[in-house]
This record gives C-alpha cells, structure tokens and sequence, in this order.
C-alpha cells in the first residue's frame, strides 16, 4: 500500500486544521486522557499502537488504533448533557461507517478502575480479531 493510500486510510480525509487542533489537544490532556495513555503508550497494550487526539474525516479521536480500527473516548460530565450525548451518537455512527469500532469510557472509570477500562479494550480487540 502506497503512503498516500496508507495516510488517506489513517485520516480518511482530515483537514490541516484538526491536525493542529490535535496537538492543542495533547498539550491539553486531561488527568483521565494522561492515565490511560501511559497504559496505551509505546505499544504497551497487547503491542498495538495508538495515537492520541488523532483526526479521521472531520473529528479528533481521544485514541485511535488504526491496526485494529478501534476508537477509544474518554468522556468527562459535559458528555452527560443530552445535546452532547447526542452528538457523541452521531459521531460514533460516522466512524462506525468507515468500519471503525468506537468504546467510550467515562473519565471516572479511567481514574478510579484502570485495569477495568483496559480489560473491556481488551475484550474489543479480541472481538475484532487480528
């Protein structure tokens, strides 16, 4: 697969922008976003690579593994409001249109049951196979 096809697949289309806007983001975690990423980091996670605050189409995913073509959300209280929660369902079936499978984890399941939060990607990645 060419590099183009390869970045096009990896983005499916993402403006410049977002791109940016990415690396506002990483330079903005927050605690819930920086715990799971020292657990994600480095192909620590069963040796698959993530990425963080990566664009694909015209969203930014919290963490994105193309390999498996999973999307992992973090979700904070704002999520909880109904015009929000919206838009997240929206979102998911977007990305569930390119064939990518999309988890979402409160901030609070990240900071106080990590191994819980990694068992359940865990249990998402041995569904969607190798």
């Amino acid at each position: 697969m060419s590099e183009e096809l390869y970045n096009e697949n990896l983005h499916k289309g993402a403006c410049g922008k977002l791109y940016e806007y990415g690396r506002e983001l990483r330079q903005a975690a927050t605690k819930a976003e920086k715990i799971l990423w020292e657990y994600l980091r480095n192909r620590k996670l069963d040796g698959l690579k993530f990425r963080r605050q990566h664009p694909i189409d015209k969203f930014i995913a919290d963490f994105y593994c193309h390999e498996k073509k999973l999307v992992v959300e973090l979700d904070g209280a704002v999520h909880d409001d109904k015009m929000n929660a919206d838009y997240d369902s929206a979102r998911t079936y977007e990305l569930e249109g390119f064939g990518i499978n999309v988890v979402r984890f409160k901030n609070s399941e990240v900071e106080n049951n990590i191994e819980f939060v990694l068992s359940e990607i865990r249990k998402i990645i041995e569904k969607i196979g190798r």
